[in-house]
């Protein structure tokens, strides 16, 4: 089993910036690589991005490109630096790990992912 843990969301102001944190540990080579997705009240969860640890190709939302970036410092963390934030990214934000390769759009897909951390609350205030 692997287990997952975000850290690193709170309240922000519009245009503010926050870095969240997914670690990861037990039986860690059994993934590989790490999403995020993000959930708002009445909304289905959605994809945020993604990191494939083989080869660190990356993956983003069309919402997000240019404004967040999906990194690592050591095999098992990742992190979700998150830059111009806007009233529109409050959610919360889940890290989530595949055990199976993925590749393309399938990274977005959040029924291709088996563990999944219990969340961070992202708030950004206008």
């Amino acid at each position: 089993q692997v287990q997952l843990v975000e850290s690193g969301g709170g309240l922000v102001q519009a245009g503010g910036s926050l870095r969240l944190s997914c670690a990861a540990s037990g039986r860690t080579d059994n993934i590989n690589g790490i999403g995020w997705f993000r959930q708002a009240p009445g909304n289905e969860r959605e994809f945020v991005a993604a990191i494939r640890r083989s080869d660190r190709n990356t993956y983003y939302a069309d919402s997000v490109k240019g404004r967040f970036t999906i990194s690592g410092d050591s095999r098992n963390m990742e992190y979700l630096q998150m830059n111009s934030l806007k009233p529109e990214d409050t959610a919360v934000y889940f890290c989530a790990a595949p055990s199976k390769y993925l590749y393309g759009t399938l990274w977005y897909r959040p029924e291709k992912y088996d563990y999944w951390g219990q969340g961070t609350q992202v708030t950004v205030s206008s």
